[in-house]
């Protein structure tokens, strides 16, 4: 910006200091005001008004006397950073936060920041010329509690992936730093990371003691993400190399082991959950941790096995997928202090829901398109995957179709897209995509018994609405 619109900008800003705050433009020196940036926001206040704004956003350190106006501040509370994340997060109906300087918060308001504050060099470090453009806010005003999942995801992501990137950007190794924030920066949905919020803002008390276990969980879910891309040789991961390829084999070892120890640190340093609570939580976690590793390691056993049983992919799943949906609730409802009751019925929602999703996941497989998956429709065929449809096809008497199936059945680069489209409608023929269907709508079915149980209420649209999603992927 220049000078002389910045100085009108910051002339602006003293004026309203005055009649907002009653602070007196006396005491108000313009040069100690730091323009930093602008951002471009709207929310819809109701049916017939909009409002659009474009903000500018400074920054200033002075000692004033405040004398608020009382039609425009009912209240002012200094804070600090650990302060005002508390405030944000908090869930009631005493802190309304203005949806605007929640974008501030969860965009801009860093470590960077708070530390700039009364550095002039500092501040002009942050200067940019961008119009932030925050987009449509209204999701952030005060009654979200019932909105939709969608909404309840984008509320508190930033919150947490502001803690993830604070732990994985503490390394003082660049290249391990930029390795583990690889597969971070190539985004992903986050349900995990935001499960136990969700589920602690339906049954309990909203502190941001949540945040940090949906970081360390969402951290340790990467983490098995690097892992797995080595083990199954696979190049790309969420539209971009994998670490092992981007970097090296073993600089992705190394983050993969660094972000687990990270995950933890994470949460035994948390200053926002009961100490006394830390060493049930890092136990829990750690039975999780081993459980995937038990799943993986059922996974890779099963590719030299000509036949798995039913029972042992449900384990398998149940291992590498359901079992963070599990532990995600669990802890969610445990820490916002649900009783015994509550907290089982969704830790056995969240295992539903984890192997509803797998089976989906399936199924998406052999039935969504190329362009949808972002990978060859039909590639698990190929690759001779045994899941729950391969399993049960498998079992059938020796038919046309169930050859079918094995010529094209774990021949990898072999297959034609002919031979694909073959084997998948061999699954259909032999009835085992309609089977594996059925078994994800009894997880299903299960996953919403287990709501029926507790309160209803507005917070319960997001969980409600997270058990249909991925059978609503194939509607």
């Amino acid at each position: 910006m220049d000078e002389v619109n910045a100085r009108g900008v910051k002339r602006a800003a003293i004026r309203k200091l005055d009649q907002e705050l009653g602070i007196s433009p006396s005491s108000l020196n313009i040069d100690d005001f730091h323009f930093i940036t602008k951002m471009r926001y709207s929310a819809r206040m109701n049916a017939d008004w909009i409002e659009r704004e474009i903000d500018h956003i400074l920054m200033i350190q002075a000692d004033v006397e405040l004398n608020p106006n009382e039609n425009e501040v009912s209240a002012v509370k200094w804070v600090n950073a650990e302060e005002l994340d508390e405030m944000l997060v908090e869930d009631g109906t005493e802190n309304v936060i203005a949806p605007w300087f929640r974008c501030i918060a969860a965009r801009m308001m860093n470590s960077d920041w708070w530390d700039a504050v009364g550095d002039k060099r500092a501040c002009e470090a942050l200067q940019d010329d961008m119009i932030h453009d925050m987009g449509d806010v209204t999701h952030m005003l005060p009654d979200a509690e019932g909105a939709d999942l969608n909404t309840s995801i984008m509320e508190v992501r930033p919150f947490i992936e502001q803690r993830i990137v604070e732990s994985l950007t503490a390394s003082r190794h660049e290249r391990l730093a930029g390795a583990m924030m690889h597969l971070i920066h190539g985004g992903g949905k986050r349900m995990r990371a935001t499960l136990p919020w969700l589920v602690g803002r339906a049954v309990g008390d909203t502190h941001s003691g949540l945040l940090d276990i949906g970081a360390a969980i969402e951290t340790i879910h990467n983490f098995t993400l690097v892992h797995d891309d080595i083990m199954d040789d696979d190049e790309m991961r969420r539209g971009r190399n994998a670490v092992h390829i981007e970097y090296d084999m073993p600089t992705a070892i190394n983050a993969g082991d660094a972000m687990l120890a990270i995950a933890f640190e994470r949460l035994v340093m948390s200053a926002n959950i009961d100490l006394q609570d830390i060493p049930s939580l890092v136990n829990r976690i750690a039975w999780m941790v081993r459980r995937v590793s038990e799943g993986q390691q059922l996974d890779i056993e099963f590719e030299n096995r000509e036949r798995v049983t039913e029972q042992e992919y449900l384990e398998m799943i149940e291992g590498k997928t359901a079992v963070m949906f599990h532990i995600c609730a669990e802890l969610g409802a445990r820490v916002a202090g649900a009783d015994e009751e509550v907290i089982e019925c969704l830790a056995d929602w969240g295992l539903s829901v984890g192997l509803c999703f797998q089976l989906m996941d399936d199924l998406i497989d052999v039935l969504s398109d190329s362009e949808t998956l972002g990978k060859p429709t039909g590639s698990d065929v190929a690759q001779g995957k045994q899941t729950l449809m391969v399993i049960h096809a498998l079992k059938q008497p020796d038919s046309a179709a169930k050859t079918r199936l094995l010529n094209v059945l774990g021949k990898c680069e072999e297959a034609t897209e002919a031979m694909i489209q073959d084997g998948v409608a061999a699954l259909q023929e032999l009835g085992s995509i309609d089977y594996a269907r059925k078994k994800a709508n009894e997880y299903h079915q299960h996953a919403h018994a287990c709501l029926d149980r507790l309160p209803d209420g507005p917070a319960m649209i997001a969980l409600r609405e997270l058990t249909d999603l991925q059978l609503k992927r194939l509607s």
